[in-house]
């Protein structure tokens, strides 16, 4: 009896060693948790509910919303990152913009069918508020870049003024690419006029605030090609005022100067007459 009890024992021991070497099974794991202390062999299945109560889970109408969103802010940022360099996030994707802010809109503001609003459910139903920090993000890229001075009322199309600086800033670029294989002073001559300009109606779109980030990108890059790459320059008709005033500034010492120094050769020559005028009347008295 003694040599099977002890047979017994000893296989209780394998098997107990043999099964804390064991994984946990599939959907489980070991609890380590600083509030929840169980048994060292306890394991919990991590699958939680496949829903909650039916009030608290989003409608159909605003997860199809959401669906929809998503789609389009991949479609956006899609857009984005090929018109990084050179910069076309305007131009090329006014039209995805458009389309996110719409859906955005219709989650924010818009009433669903009875009235139903997805503005409590998607934007504010916890910290994290993703849809409206996601949507905001992208709405401060369209402001610093200035896309709205580009596109019309409605993401519908570029502006008149927008479409007439690319067709001037295409007219020149072509004649760059022309010339620019050959002699570079034949290049400057004969791209003046379109380099002239381009150059005015970019200094007027400044003024009346009409330029976004692509037009003042392409305009950097037209002018880094005339004055480095090609060594072309011009008198800009701003910078004369300028330099006039600047020669003024120049020479005004030397005309102070030169006026003091002859108002002081005058004073002198005045003094010497005075003086000698003043000694004849002496001799004469004398004489007398």
């Amino acid at each position: 009896m003694f040599f099977v009890w002890v047979g017994f024992v000893f296989m209780l021991d394998t098997y107990a060693s043999v099964r804390s070497d064991e994984a946990p099974a599939s959907g489980a794991f070991a609890v380590n948790s600083p509030v929840f202390k169980p048994a060292a062999s306890s394991v919990f299945s991590v699958n939680m509910l496949s829903s909650f109560p039916e009030e608290l889970e989003v409608s159909e109408y605003c997860n199809n919303l959401l669906h929809l969103f998503g789609q389009r802010y991949v479609g956006y940022v899609n857009c984005l990152v090929p018109a990084a360099r050179p910069v076309k996030v305007c131009q090329n994707c006014y039209s995805s913009y458009g389309s996110l802010t719409e859906t955005y809109l219709n989650i924010s503001d818009q009433m669903g069918p009875d009235n139903e609003t997805c503005r409590d459910s998607l934007l504010r139903s916890d910290r994290l508020m993703l849809v409206y920090v996601l949507y905001s993000n992208l709405e401060d890229l369209w402001t610093k870049s200035d896309c709205k001075s580009c596109i019309t009322k409605g993401y519908e199309s570029l502006t008149n003024d927008t479409l007439y600086f690319m067709d001037i800033l295409n007219h020149t670029l072509s004649c760059f690419e022309k010339y620019s294989p050959g002699n570079h002073t034949e290049l400057c001559k004969s791209c003046k006029t379109t380099y002239s300009q381009l150059n005015d109606l970019y200094s007027g779109m400044e003024k009346n605030q009409t330029l976004c980030i692509d037009l003042e990108d392409a305009m950097n890059v037209t002018r880094r090609l005339w004055s480095k790459n090609f060594n072309c320059s011009f008198p800009r008709k701003e910078t004369v005022p300028v330099i006039a005033v600047s020669s003024f500034m120049l020479f005004l010492p030397i005309i102070f100067y030169l006026s003091s120094f002859l108002h002081s050769e005058q004073k002198k020559r005045k003094l010497i007459h005075h003086t000698n005028k003043y000694s004849n009347m002496n001799i004469q008295d004398k004489q007398n």
